[in-house]
């Protein structure tokens, strides 16, 4: 499964906040050098979803708020559940 994102770094606290047009958008701490927010989006979202982190890969965006991240062993649906997003 893909999931596009809109990533704002340097936020107060890493949360889900909501959906804008065709992203998730995603809040996190870490600032945005030196990888740092790509990091934290990867490990915030294995935490949500509840699987290792092996099985999130950043696909596009590593320099950019707009991000695509590959979800492996999870299905579509089960994802969205997990985040509280439309199916």
């Amino acid at each position: 499964m893909l999931l596009s994102l809109k990533v704002v770094p340097r936020a107060s606290r890493n949360e889900l906040a909501g959906v804008t047009g065709n992203e998730l958008r995603l809040r996190v701490t870490a600032p945005p050098v030196d990888s740092a927010a790509n990091h934290a989006v990867v490990e915030f979202l294995a935490d949500c979803l509840g699987i290792p982190r092996r099985d999130l890969v950043l696909l596009r965006g590593a320099t950019s708020p707009h991000k695509t991240v590959s979800i492996t062993g999870v299905a579509a649906d089960e994802v969205a559940r997990r985040l509280g997003i439309p199916a």
